[in-house]
Order: structure tokens, then C-alpha cells, then sequence
């Protein structure tokens, strides 16, 4: 653990607060949108006002490395210490595209502080969690008297995540040696809420697909040929109605081999969330819970596996009737995945339970998009109790509580090319509204992101990962 006094850091910080804030603001009317072909030269841009921003706060290597799509920046301070470990920060400096006419209050790429909060497109997702990192190892070095920090730092900030990261799994894998690490830090996530601080520990992979069904060369009439002809309509509902048991289960031979169970332990940190479902639901705009069952809301969404429909469709789709035996359907399915599933072992496991249920006369194509493998680390691992510790330095000495991501991320990738294990570390609140109109940052929570940053990097050193 650090010994550095919580207070030489935070009078650095707030020494440092407003000029901090005045960067930020300036990085976020950058209108990075790596979505829309019109911003490509913005995006270029806020990638190189971020390599000069770190060079500026002391990093002696930052540079823009250009990949098929937008680019990403790479940043590294090695510590001087031969025993020191390294440490890869990770993040994203494109943005959700956004427009006053989507519903914002002010212009979403002129930073606005209004009652401590600070709107802006990318305030919390994801450039303030980015740039929070440039104060926190500066506070790091003035509080410890260090020319370095105390371990070998890097950060790669891609900037393709918000579409889908098409091109970060070949960049890592190309630039694998300059990343090494012996652990990832990830800070484009949050926490559970303002009051709760929380640490996650793991996100779900995905895997997902699309099933073209074929019968009949055209439509034809039900009458005439209905009854004595398979239907594609028909057969793509049954696979649907196949997909779960009566417990909610997916039926898919070999769907949840490999996965370790649920440890007491873990469920009962789970259950210390003050989890208020009624609330969640209006979130989710629904009416009522279902899953697998002996599990609880929580526990499905963070930690078991999933299959979703995500639509369905064939034959008429007009007013009135028609009544024809249509010539196709098409079913798209998705599966989130948790730690232990692998997504080619899936799509195999999928393959054959579609063939083995595609009666003949019916043809059809089945095809998988790019997969996102799952990530988790234990709670023991020492690089995960340096977080919590640094966290709650932060925080006052508040007692850290854990969550999972249900949804995915290229962090795998990471876990997966690099061998190293995945940590979060994120302030945002669910109330940012990532993705949404007015998103925001709350101020106070972001220097706390700092502080713990401050932190981190002494007690990684010291909890000896490498």
C-alpha cells in the first residue's frame, strides 16, 4: 500500500483543478464522432491533441498510431525501476455522435458546468476517465518526489470503441510487444452510484448471428401448397421456441460448458447493492423480471450467460391478409457470455443445433458477426485490491463494493493478446447518460478518479504484480 499522505495529493490536485478543467474542455469541443464519415478529420485531431497533451505532462513517448480507421494514441513513462511493473492503461477518445436538435440544453460540444456537473458529449464516455489519468500521475510524482512513476506506465486510447472497435484487436496483436503489460487498467466504465462506490470486475463477451431461412422459390399460395410444404416462417419460430427451457435455460448442447459457478462468496457481495428492482425496471422500461431461474436480476445480467432474439422475421408484414406460405424468414440471435465460454466453441455449438432442427426442404445460411470475448478478474488478485485500495483513499475510506459489466468491450482483447488481467477503474454514475442527450460528468466524482489515480500507482508497485 502507499504511504504518500492523502493530503499532499489532494493539494496538488486542487491546486491543479481549474487549469485541468479548462484542458478538458478544450479536448471535448473536438467533435470526435468516429461513427460519421464527415468527422474523420476531428477525430484525427483530438487523437493528436491528446499525444501533445501527454507529451506535455511528461510522457516521453506519445505517439498517433494509424490503423485502417481512425487512430489511436499510444503513451508510455517507463519508471527507471528494473522491479517495476508495468501497468496499460486503456480508454477511448471518440465519441456518440450528438446534436442540439436530439434533445441537448446546450450545445453538446461546448462543455457547460452547471451545478457542478459538466455537460458535454464524451464528458464521462470517454474523455473525461481518460484525461483524468494526466493529473493523477502528475499529483502521483509532486506528492512522492519521483522524476517517474512508480511503475512502467503505458495508455492506448483507440479511437474507433464507439463503432464497434473494428480494427483494435489487429492493432494490439500488431503492436503486442510494445504493450506488454502485467496489467490493464480500464477507465471507460462507473460506478454503481454517487454513494456507492464500486469496482467492476468483469465484463460478458458477445457472440452473435443471423439465420436466413429459405423454402419456396416465391411466395405461394397456402391453400393450394400449405400443410404440404415446410414453412421458413414456421421453422424460424420453432427455433426461437426452442432456444430456452422452462427454466429459462439455453438449450443449445454445450452452451455452458467450462463456466465456473457462482461463488457464495461473490453472490453475497451481489446482494449488498442496494438493488432496488421496481426502479430498474422503469429503467428498462419493462414489467416484470425473467431468467434463469435460482439466480437473481443481478446475478443474470453480470454473471450467467445469455441468448437473446433481437428480431424475427418473414412472409406478410402488411394490412389485412395474405395468405401465401412465405419463400423465407430471417432470425437474429445474440449470446452474451461470461468467463469461461469461448465464442468459437459457440459457434459451433450453435451450427449444429440449427442444423439438427432444419427439417429438409429448407434451406438456409447462418452467419456470425466479429465476437467479443468475456474477461474477469478474481477478487483476490493483487492488482484488483490495489484498485479498491486507491479507491477508497479516494472516497474517504468508504468500503468498496463490486460489480460486473453485462455488457462487452474490446478490454478482452486485451486480457486475451496481452495475458494480462483486466482491471476497471471508472467514476462515472449511471446517471451521466452515456450515449444520450445531456450527457454529463459530475466534477466532484471526476477528481475523485484523480485521486485514485494519484494512488494507484505506488500501491501497484508495492503489491509487486509483475
Amino acid at each position: 500500500m502507499s504511504d504518500t499522505p492523502d493530503s499532499a495529493v489532494r493539494t496538488y490536485i486542487q491546486q491543479h483543478r481549474a487549469a485541468f478543467l479548462d484542458d478538458l474542455a478544450e479536448w471535448l469541443r473536438i467533435p470526435s464522432v468516429s461513427a460519421q464519415p464527415e468527422h474523420e478529420e476531428d477525430v484525427r485531431r483530438s487523437a493528436d491533441w491528446l499525444a501533445a497533451s501527454l507529451r506535455e505532462t511528461g510522457f516521453p513517448v506519445a505517439e498517433v498510431w494509424s490503423t485502417p480507421g481512425a487512430p489511436a494514441v499510444f503513451a508510455e513513462w517507463p519508471s527507471g525501476d528494473p522491479a517495476a511493473p508495468t501497468v496499460l492503461v486503456y480508454g477511448h477518445h471518440d465519441v456518440q455522435p450528438a446534436a442540439r436538435e436530439d434533445g441537448w440544453h446546450t450545445d453538446p460540444f461546448e462543455p457547460t458546468f452547471v451545478g457542478g456537473r459538466l455537460y458535454a458529449r464524451g464528458a464521462a464516455d470517454d474523455k473525461g476517465q481518460v484525461f483524468f489519468h494526466t493529473l493523477g500521475v502528475r499529483a502521483h510524482l509532486a506528492a512522492t518526489g519521483r522524476s517517474a512513476p512508480a511503475v512502467n506506465l503505458k495508455l492506448l486510447i483507440e479511437g474507433e470503441e464507439e463503432s464497434g472497435s473494428p480494427n483494435f484487436r489487429d492493432l494490439v496483436e500488431a503492436n503486442a510487444g510494445r504493450l506488454a503489460a502485467d496489467a490493464v487498467i480500464v477507465s471507460d466504465t462507473g460506478m454503481w452510484s454517487e454513494d456507492t462506490p464500486t469496482v467492476c470486475t468483469g465484463m460478458r463477451g458477445l457472440a452473435d448471428c443471423e439465420i436466413e431461412l429459405y423454402g419456396p422459390d416465391q411466395d405461394i399460395h397456402s391453400g393450394s401448397f400449405g400443410g404440404a410444404v415446410p414453412n421458413p416462417a414456421t421453422v424460424a419460430a420453432r427455433l426461437v421456441a426452442g432456444l430456452h427451457d422452462e427454466d429459462e435455460r439455453v438449450t443449445i448442447p454445450g452452451f455452458y460448458d467450462g463456466i465456473p459457478p457462482l461463488g457464495d462468496a461473490e453472490r453475497a457481495l451481489i446482494a449488498e447493492l442496494p438493488f432496488d428492482e421496481a426502479a430498474w425496471l422503469s429503467t428498462a422500461k419493462s414489467h416484470g423480471t425473467l431468467g434463469e431461474r435460482g439466480y437473481s436480476t443481478l446475478e443474470r445480467v453480470w454473471a450467467r450467460p445469455t441468448a437473446e432474439v433481437n428480431g424475427i422475421g418473414g412472409g406478410y408484414q402488411g394490412p389485412g391478409g395474405k395468405t401465401i406460405v412465405p419463400s423465407s424468414a430471417v432470425l437474429k440471435l445474440s449470446f452474451r457470455l461470461v468467463a469461461g465460454q469461448d465464442p468459437d466453441a459457440i459457434e459451433v455449438a450453435v451450427n449444429q443445433w440449427i442444423a439438427e432442427r432444419v427439417p429438409a426442404g429448407i434451406r438456409y445460411d447462418l452467419t456470425f458477426g466479429a465476437s467479443t470475448r468475456p474477461c474477469l478478474t478474481p477478487l483476490d488478485h493483487p492488482a484488483l485490491q490495489s484498485v479498491v485500495r486507491s479507491m477508497s483513499r479516494a472516497f474517504d475510506g468508504a468500503k468498496i463494493r463490486f460489480t460486473r459489466e453485462g455488457g462487452s468491450g474490446p478490454a478482452a482483447d486485451l486480457q486475451d493478446v496481452l495475458g494480462a488481467p483486466v482491471l476497471f477503474l471508472g467514476i462515472s454514475v449511471p446517471s451521466d447518460g452515456w450515449h444520450a442527450p445531456n450527457e454529463k460528468v459530475e466534477v466532484d466524482l471526476l477528481f475523485k478518479g484523480v485521486e485514485t489515480a494519484a494512488h494507484l500507482w505506488e500501491d501497484l508497485a508495492a503489491a509487486a504484480i509483475g
